[in-house]
């Protein structure tokens, strides 16, 4: 039998006679992860702030118009540490996509005060003294090694047909070699390094993790994978899911994408 409530009984929060509530205000620091750079948001980041966010997109060593590709993970960590305390940001909600996952890790040790809750988008969540390249399956590991070793600068790149399968497996053929247009090798080293995590597993900072379900950058199970595999080791976590690849979704479902981040975002 279902409950009556009279016809004086209002709940506002669910009354959308005026429209959809308005979105809570929020200050977004949007971190990219491997073969991208910081436009990889250009177009979430302005979904964003069309609904009255304000957002902030740093750059980091060995990325976007930086030619050195000699970096290591502490002078990527550090990049977006440095932004983040020369504007003094505060109360933010901090988003790592992909890799960017493990460098919001570190962030988040050295400015957790600033922190309003951490969000990882398809994002690598490392345990304690693993490197990224411990999480990804043995012959994606392999292609990378070999990748790197044939490369003169100690670089990565991706070819178009493991970027167009993996990363952006849901896109048109033309969709797909668009993105791929700008897409320059990752320095490697980053990418092997052990980081050591204790202090951000002893973090009290609230933690969420969107999920979309066509990712297929990582195998589904076999001891890999974003959902559950990454997701539960943030411990108590507020989970967003979404149907989206890896990467096509940044480009073409701009909107879609900020909303899941706000949601993940949101009080």
């Amino acid at each position: 039998m279902y409950p009556y409530y009279p016809e004086t009984v209002r709940f506002p929060c669910l009354d959308y006679r005026n429209g959809p509530p308005a979105q809570q205000r929020l200050t977004f620091v949007l971190v990219h992860g491997s073969w991208a750079d910081a436009r990889f948001w250009d177009d979430i980041a302005a979904a964003l702030r069309r609904n009255g966010h304000v957002v902030y997109t740093p750059e980091y060593a060995g990325h976007g118009g930086d030619p050195n590709k000699k970096v290591t993970h502490a002078m990527i960590t550090k990049s977006v540490v440095d932004f983040i305390t020369k504007l003094n940001l505060r109360d933010i909600v901090l988003v790592g996509h992909s890799f960017g996952g493990t460098v919001i890790q570190k962030a988040a040790e050295q400015v957790p005060a600033r922190i309003k809750r951490l969000v990882f988008w398809d994002a690598f969540v490392l345990k304690d003294g693993e490197s990224l390249a411990d999480e990804v399956p043995p012959q994606t590991r392999q292609g990378f090694e070999q990748l790197r070793a044939s490369s003169k600068d100690d670089t990565i790149m991706l070819p178009f047909p493991l970027f167009r399968d993996s990363f952006v497996n849901t896109a048109t053929l033309d969709v797909a070699q668009w993105i791929y247009a700008s897409v320059a090798p990752e320095p490697a080293m980053p990418l092997f390094e052990k980081l050591d995590l204790k202090a951000f597993y002893a973090l009290p900072t609230p933690k969420s993790y969107v999920y979309f379900y066509q990712d297929n950058v990582l195998p589904q199970g076999e001891g890999f994978g974003w959902n559950p595999h990454m997701s539960t080791r943030l411990g108590m976590f507020r989970l967003i899911v979404g149907d989206g690849d890896h990467m096509t979704d940044s480009r073409t479902r701009p909107a879609m994408v900020a909303q899941k981040l706000y949601e993940a975002g949101r009080d």
